[in-house]
């Protein structure tokens, strides 16, 4: 809408600041591109500040958005980067200055790869496919090892060399492929179920050269990861150089930095292995000299001491120990024979003063009826009964005079 404006009729600064805000309000959302060139995150505040920067006309422009719309992308997202920006254009009257609040935030090219990529990497995560209780050891000698590579490539070459330096007699079973392009997915994972499935191969090397993100993208597709998390053969990832982390490395059993660190990881070193058989040897032989020479010692000290330098010593003693108990025991049954003799003429004597015989000594006798009865009572005898009277030296007969 035209303003009606003259030289003796200007508007003021403030009033076009404030329609030049209202014409803004009436744009609605819109999507822009832009590079980010400034970006603060505040600790504990709920609002992110950037800064959205067009590089073809040196132009810029302050974005704000909510912590969480931030968050979504803020792993892959950063200083440098290319976003488009949903954003709602916002006119600050007082300074008249433009703003954008944004609502989602996108990456841009390998941006927007990389959060699809973070994206998988957060699902499979949570299905626990990259959990280290899930992680299996290497044999320490295996008998045949798989390598999946490309073909006549550097990795296959560094592989197979660094191996057989470290240990001559390793065999290798190995499957060339397509590393990259559409075709690398699925000859990767033929390759690894087929040596998955061979009895003999106890350890599987997936191996490739460095190279961009594009060209590693076939190790982080969800099919591989899936096919690898299956083997029941440990699988060991050697993708490119220290720095590249495809999702292989994640599922895999062991993630080697480089394909010459897997050979390594994987062959033992036979000179290593001869030493450390001399080592542990000569910690055997210091160990077992050691305590023969403790157990002599020990042996030494025992012969030198008193009872066994004269073992009769000790018989002796004893001999003296039983001969005195002998003794004492003799003296002590004596003493126990003689006091029971005593005891036994003294009750002997006793019976015998107490006995009817003792009495019958004495001049007593003992008058008994016919019919063997002893007479207690004189009135109980009639005149001319015959008694039988007994004294000490025999017996008589008696008869009974009345009395008067």
């Amino acid at each position: 809408m035209a303003l009606n404006t003259s030289p003796e009729a200007p508007l003021p600064v403030a009033e076009v600041s404030r329609l030049i805000g209202g014409w803004i309000d009436r744009l609605g959302a819109v999507w822009v591109e832009g590079q980010i060139t400034q970006l603060s995150r505040r600790p504990g505040a709920g609002v992110v500040f950037l800064t959205l920067r067009d590089p073809s006309h040196e132009m810029s422009v302050g974005v704000t958005c909510f912590r969480q719309v931030f968050d979504q992308v803020a792993d892959v997202v950063g200083e440098g980067a290319r976003v488009v920006v949903h954003a709602k254009p916002e006119w600050y009257a007082p300074r008249g200055q433009l703003s954008l609040r944004a609502v989602e935030i996108r990456p841009v090219g390998m941006g927007e790869l990389l959060v699809r990529l973070e994206q998988l990497k957060r699902a499979l995560t949570a299905e626990g496919l990259f959990a280290a209780s899930r992680k299996r050891p290497l044999p320490f000698l295996p008998r045949v090892v798989g390598l999946v590579t490309g073909r006549a490539s550097a990795a296959e070459r560094d592989v197979l060399e660094t191996a057989r330096q470290r240990w001559p007699a390793v065999r290798f079973a190995v499957r060339n492929v397509a590393v990259q392009g559409v075709h690398a997915v699925p000859q990767v994972i033929a390759a690894v179920r087929e040596l998955d499935a061979d009895p003999l191969v106890e350890v599987v090397v997936v191996a490739r050269g460095g190279g961009s993100v594009e060209d590693l993208l076939p190790f982080s597709d969800e099919r591989l990861v899936r096919a690898v998390a299956e083997c029941g053969t440990p699988v060991v990832s050697a993708i490119g150089h220290e720095p590249d982390n495809p999702l292989l490395d994640l599922v895999a059993d062991l993630r080697s930095r480089t394909p010459t660190h897997a050979a390594k990881d994987v062959v033992p070193d036979v000179g290593e292995e001869y030493e450390r058989i001399a080592q542990l040897r000569d910690r055997a032989r210091r160990w077992l000299a050691g305590h023969l020479d403790a157990q002599e010692r020990g042996l030494a000290d025992c012969v030198s001491r008193p009872v066994l330098a004269y073992p009769g010593r000790l018989v002796e003693e004893r001999a003296d120990q039983v001969d005195d108990l002998l003794l004492r025991s003799r003296r002590t049954l004596g003493h126990l024979l003689d006091r029971a003799g005593a005891d036994l003429e003294h009750t002997r004597a006793r019976v015998v003063a107490l006995s009817p015989a003792a009495t019958l000594r004495r001049g007593y006798a003992v008058l008994q009826r016919a019919d063997g009865s002893a007479v207690r009572d004189a009135a109980g005898v009639g005149g001319g009964e015959v008694l039988r009277a007994r004294v000490a030296e025999g017996e008589f007969a008696v008869t009974v005079t009345p009395p008067g």
